[in-house]
């Protein structure tokens, strides 16, 4: 079960690559596209056409249709990967950062796939896939052998859970953040072959609304189980330290939007914080000591 995990999860790495190439060259195709219409337009006297997706032009259609199929594709290896990885070690993917940076991309792409089926804007995988690959290849430098868990992860209901839902809530942000990102790249809306400022606004919202709740509980279920494990619920440990930074950010963001209107740039720049904050709390425990081993 272990070597069927090694060769899924390779599998897995090289449909994210493919998916992302494809992504990739169907954009340069749209953009393309795009500037060859607006230039016809100008030429013609006529106003622009705007090509807001990449299922636009045969081109784009095809690639792009590809890149989606083998999105999937990379996710059913991985969730392959984790399966029989799961079965090899009678324990949920939580045990290392090998594990999990290998759920984090799983859920960034079943995420992005939701949205991408809800919105039908594949744009933002030009983002999110990134996201994905960088995390399989940071798994690939580091240490894949399956050790006994310490006394402090062998609840693995509770584990297993709290990990789950830390994996939905780290995915939609992740979507929140290439939204963000694509909205603010964009200083000539209809030109750029990307989805319209206002989509991506809205899109960004509805992945922290469903982010949001699955972070506060990641942080509730992390207090139950450090109080199992070390008998407090709270310790200012630096990754719980830096959840609550992330929590509050987050929580900012939704504040700011639904009370105080917030939309358009203030609120990208906001999200591309939060971002930053889920992945300084990922990764801060590697330079800063505390309980969590990982």
């Amino acid at each position: 079960m272990y070597k069927m995990s090694e060769y899924s999860f390779i599998a897995g790495v090289l449909s994210v690559a493919l998916a992302l190439g494809c992504y990739v060259i169907a954009f340069v195709s749209v953009r393309m596209a795009s500037r060859r219409t607006a230039l016809a337009g100008a030429t013609a006297g006529g106003g622009t056409v705007e090509i807001t997706d990449s299922r636009s032009g045969s081109t784009g259609m095809g690639l792009g249709t590809y890149g989606t199929l083998l999105t999937y594709l990379a996710l059913i290896f991985l969730t392959a990967s984790l399966i029989f990885r799961t079965v090899a070690t009678g324990h949920g993917p939580f045990a290392n950062m090998y594990e999990f940076s290998i759920a984090f991309a799983w859920g960034t792409l079943a995420m992005y796939l939701y949205f991408e089926r809800r919105y039908h804007q594949r744009m933002l995988g030009l983002i999110a896939l990134p996201v994905a690959l960088a995390m399989l290849l940071y798994a690939m430098t580091i240490p894949s052998t399956i050790d006994p868990l310490v006394p402090a992860l062998q609840n693995n209901l509770l584990l297993s859970v709290h990990v789950a839902v830390a994996i939905v809530a780290y995915g939609t942000f992740t979507i929140a953040f290439a939204a963000a990102v694509l909205y603010l790249v964009q200083t000539d809306e209809g030109h750029w072959g990307l989805p319209k400022r206002e989509l991506l606004d809205e899109i960004s919202y509805k992945a922290v609304m469903i982010g949001f709740p699955f972070l506060t509980l990641t942080i509730f279920l992390g207090a139950v189980w450090a109080d199992v494990a070390w008998g407090t619920y709270w310790s200012w440990d630096p990754k719980e330290t830096a959840s609550l930074v992330t929590w509050l950010i987050y929580g900012s963001y939704l504040h700011a939007r639904v009370v105080r209107g917030w939309r358009g740039e203030r609120a990208a720049y906001l999200l591309l914080l939060g971002f930053a904050a889920v992945l300084f709390t990922y990764f801060g425990n590697l330079y800063f000591s505390g309980l969590h081993s990982y």
